[in-house]
């Protein structure tokens, strides 16, 4: 380690550790790396920041360290709904979470380009119009390549990725702006000008998703977790949380809703961006304003 990184890390240690001896740390976390307590017995980790690696077709992930969180959103969030009720989840075991969304490239590179016919947008964008099962067969066909396993995330782990320890609306705070994140590009139905003027002065197409990394990342390293397109999640939709303290949920069995959406979308209104927000839809459809992104178990 060079003379500059020792003192940042250093003094990142100091930071924590004065945090520690006030007894102020807000959250506890949980990881196999070395821990310290606070006075209040509250037990922390230093994790290494944003460990990256990548597979062969140059998909790339980022380790999310375990830890707890408070899900959903407070009763005085703009837009809310009450089926966010806030809750704590712990999620037990860190997992590596796909930096960007699965692109266009990446889907040729597994399914072949006849699958489902020509696809457009940006080779480097994210694919759409895939279903909840279409990502299934990806995510087999991937898997029998031997590097790694993968799969699609649970709606809680997407929600602590997005959140990347933040706890406001959106991962960069209380207020949506469309310098942030990659939504209204939509001139088909009601929009907000102010958004799509934007959106062409970057020289983005418009009426379609962002190419990937567009806009900069969360505190984690993960880009568009807002916006750009609806990610696919494991779970099935319930319109309620589970009461109380939960470790690693993952939904209902079945719904009559169908699976989960996260994220919102180029399409939609800012509000949909929020991190808590929650959707669903008929895990057959294919809709061009949805995608999907992978976790990769951690070894």
């Amino acid at each position: 380690m060079d003379p500059m990184s020792k003192k940042k890390a250093f003094g990142l240690r100091c930071i924590v550790i004065l945090f520690v001896i006030l007894g102020i740390a807000p959250i506890t976390v949980l990881a196999n790396d070395k821990k310290i307590k606070n006075s209040l017995g509250m037990e922390f980790v230093l994790i290494p920041a944003g460990k990256k690696i990548k597979n062969s077709l140059g998909m790339e992930f980022v380790l999310i360290p375990a830890g707890t969180f408070t899900m959903g959103s407070p009763l005085n969030e703009v837009s809310r709904n009450r089926s966010e009720d806030q809750h704590m989840v712990t999620i037990t075991k860190s997992f590596y979470m796909q930096t960007t969304e699965v692109t266009l490239n990446q889907w040729w590179d597994v399914m072949g380009k006849k699958f489902f016919g020509r696809r457009k947008g940006y080779e480097n964008g994210p694919v759409t119009k895939v279903s909840w099962f279409d990502c299934l067969k990806f995510i087999e066909k991937l898997n029998k390549k031997g590097q790694g396993v993968y799969r699609l995330p649970t709606e809680a782990e997407w929600e602590y990725a997005c959140r990347a320890g933040i706890q406001t609306a959106y991962n960069w705070g209380n207020d949506i702006d469309c310098k942030k994140a990659m939504f209204a590009n939509n001139t088909k139905r009601e929009h907000d000008q102010s958004c799509v003027n934007f959106i062409q002065s970057k020289g983005f197409k418009l009426n379609r998703p962002a190419p990937a990394k567009s806009y900069a990342p969360n505190a984690w390293g993960l880009y568009d977790m807002s916006g750009n397109v609806w990610e696919w999640c494991q779970d099935w939709y319930q319109n309620y949380y589970p009461k109380g303290e939960v470790k690693d949920p993952k939904g209902p069995d079945s719904s009559e809703k169908g699976r989960i959406r996260r994220g919102g979308s180029w399409f939609g209104k800012g509000r949909s961006c929020r991190s808590a927000n929650r959707a669903w839809a008929n895990p057959a459809a294919r809709f061009e304003t949805t995608g999907f992104r992978l976790v990769r178990v951690a070894p």
